[in-house]
């Protein structure tokens, strides 16, 4: 039950994130740009799977979007702020199909249960 309130978790994220995105006028063409753009952090795996944990969680925590929508929001920069939703809705959309931060044994292995061949080797 918690994996699947996690899941739900996420896609409210992502509903909530692509709602303010809508509400504060950002490009629909940036908007795809850079949905995802954060998984650019999975190029860690080529140097392992410790780093790649490590570079792939750096990007998908909320920490850096939330900087970026607090600080867009109080100096007034529109591409702070767009790019700070765009990142949420990248988390929550992953979150809600079960992609979530990495453990360092291997890609498969998140805090959400196991995906992808990981996950058809038994129960999560």
């Amino acid at each position: 039950m918690p994996r699947v309130l996690l899941r739900v978790e996420g896609a409210v994220l992502l509903g909530m994130a692509v709602f303010a995105y809508a509400r504060y006028g950002g490009s629909w063409w940036l908007f795809a740009l850079l949905l995802l753009a954060p998984d650019a952090g999975a190029l860690g795996y080529l140097a392992g799977a410790e780093i790649g944990a490590m570079t792939y969680n750096a990007v998908h925590t909320y920490v850096v979007p939330g900087v970026l929508v607090v600080a867009g929001t109080v100096i007034g920069s529109p591409i702070l702020l767009s790019t700070g939703f765009i990142w949420f809705a990248h988390i929550g959309m992953d979150r809600a199909t079960g992609y979530g931060l990495k453990y360092r044994d291997a890609f498969g292995h998140t805090h959400l249960g196991m995906v992808g061949k990981m996950a058809s080797r038994g129960p999560n």
